[in-house]
């Protein structure tokens, strides 16, 4: 049985994947990880660090070449680990991951990223983020991903790679109705890569919760 990497994305935790991961089981061998300074695990907030729980993941599970499936930030993370270490991956799907990163993008990321306004104003997304953070303090994480959003636009990691080096099969996954991802950011990713295949979900929205998850099986 073909082994498949799950990777949640910014805000997200572990918990996250859970659906997908029961969605797969009878499909793949199913693992799935928590990046550092989410869900039940401290560290620092960086796309860097968040490739090398990726790469500690994968030997500590012995898995070699697995198909890697990353949503959102998990996306960036899975191409951003390939390229900087070329076959790491048999294939990379992403679905709604936000590539193009600028101070003024990350600006505007981080201005929805205030946890006082967002437990006031959105009390069940709060209570979402405590249940994905438990027991952590899903403020702490906000704040840090904050953080994090205002360094990636001063200094986008992808900039550090060459996407070229990209060995793996790519499939970019956009849905149509993403208000916080574009379709020129997503392809100007795919024009990068070799072996590379791009679709939109018609009306998907951004946020994994709300897909009909055998949507991605033609996909992975």
């Amino acid at each position: 049985m073909q082994s498949i990497v799950l990777l949640h994305g910014a805000l997200g935790s572990d918990r996250q994947m859970e659906p997908l991961k029961n969605h797969l089981s009878d499909k793949f061998d199913v693992h799935v990880l928590c990046f550092q300074g989410h869900g039940h695990r401290d560290g620092e907030l960086s796309i860097q660090n968040f490739s090398e729980n990726l790469t500690a993941f994968l030997e500590e599970n012995s898995l070699k070449n697995p198909l890697v499936f990353g949503y959102s930030m998990g996306g960036y993370v899975a191409l951003y680990t390939e390229a900087k270490s070329p076959g790491t991956f048999s294939k990379i799907v992403t679905l709604g991951t936000k590539f193009h990163w600028a101070p003024d993008i990350a600006a505007r990321e981080v201005r929805m990223l205030n946890p006082e306004i967002v437990e006031e104003k959105v009390p069940k997304f709060a209570d979402h983020l405590s249940r994905m953070h438990q027991p952590k303090d899903w403020k702490v994480n906000m704040r840090n991903t904050a953080a994090m959003m205002e360094a990636m636009g001063e200094n986008p990691p992808l900039d550090e790679v060459n996407l070229s080096e990209v060995q793996c099969h790519v499939h970019l996954l956009l849905g149509e109705k993403d208000a916080m991802v574009t379709e020129t950011e997503t392809i100007a990713i795919r024009d990068q890569l070799s072996n590379v295949k791009f679709d939109k979900l018609e009306g998907v929205e951004h946020p994994i919760e709300k897909l009909e998850l055998t949507r991605l099986d033609k996909y992975l």
